[in-house]
């Protein structure tokens, strides 16, 4: 049997809606890890189950042993990095079997049963942003939130001391880490380094200026034993194509803070924080705030 279940509602209110707020405050949003949390392994999980499903089997790189969440063989491919939100229960009731395939045996596999995307090609583009222009999506839907669309306008693009630099097209065109499109002359190029979404500015600085020592996690999530005050060595992502970095994380509760033995360059408010002990995921959460490795 085949059926068709109608989300619409939920993915516009927790990932869309979510992805427009999180911009206009001035962080970077994780839409692919909000709609694991709230649409494919919330309500779809339970839908299946209560239709007499044993398991949730979806396309996610990643591995699923021992009831321990992996990265997937094939590391080019992994996705674990967004399923830390999905909660350590539902592993018990999901599969992930392309997790131990590499991307050149799926295709082989799909070629061979005369699959028609067998040879499409991998998109990066995020599923309700066609176009590649986020700025048209949040701006076509801050209205409707109630958000103040002056906010929304242009601003100005300060150094460190406060000089206007240049003039950015919107706080929510900008990111953390942002080097593109910013049209600020000078010898050496200047990124994003603080986006003050109340001032309608952006702070901008030389690629030193990225380096980050400690972030602090809201909302952690476990996905193994950890205590509720523990402290921790591990490795920590915080991006989705980034590598681990070795950290101290000193767990609170739903609070992580996170100490690098080095510094971290451009890491985003409102991104997600992952914590792997070699391939398995010990949990993550929200990076709510970053501090520079100089203060």
């Amino acid at each position: 049997p085949h059926y068709t279940v109608d989300e619409r509602e939920r993915f516009q209110a927790e990932v869309i809606d979510d992805f427009v707020r999180e911009y206009a405050a001035g962080r970077t949003p994780n839409p692919c890890a909000r709609c694991n949390e709230h649409v494919k392994f919330g309500p779809l999980l339970a839908r299946a189950r209560a239709l007499g499903a044993e398991r949730l089997v979806t396309g996610h790189y990643a591995r699923i042993e021992a009831g321990e969440l992996l990265r997937a063989s094939d590391p080019s491919k992994d996705q674990s990095y967004f399923l830390f939100a999905m909660g350590r229960a539902a592993l018990a009731h999901v599969e992930f079997p392309l997790g131990v395939w590499s991307k050149e045996l799926v295709r082989a596999k799909a070629r061979a049963i005369g699959m028609p995307n067998a040879d499409a090609p991998d998109s990066q583009e995020l599923c309700f942003v066609p176009g590649g222009d986020h700025g048209e999506v949040i701006e076509a839907r801050a209205a409707a939130l109630g958000l103040d669309m002056g906010s929304f306008a242009a601003g100005e693009l300060v150094d460190a001391s406060g000089a206007v630099v240049g003039e950015h097209r919107g706080i929510h065109r900008l990111t953390v880490g942002q080097r593109r499109g910013l049209a600020i002359s000078g010898e050496k190029p200047r990124y994003v380094l603080q986006v003050l979404p109340e001032q309608r500015r952006a702070i901008v600085g030389e690629v030193e200026a990225l380096d980050v020592r400690e972030i602090v996690v809201e909302d952690f999530r476990r996905m193994v034993d950890l205590g509720e005050r523990e402290q921790l060595e591990a490795g920590v992502q915080v991006r989705h194509r980034g590598q681990p970095a070795a950290a101290t994380i000193e767990l609170i509760g739903e609070v992580a803070r996170v100490r690098f033995a080095a510094p971290v360059r451009a890491v985003a408010p409102g991104q997600a924080a992952v914590v792997y002990a070699g391939d398995r995921l010990l949990g993550g959460g929200w990076i709510r705030e970053a501090r520079a490795s100089n203060r």
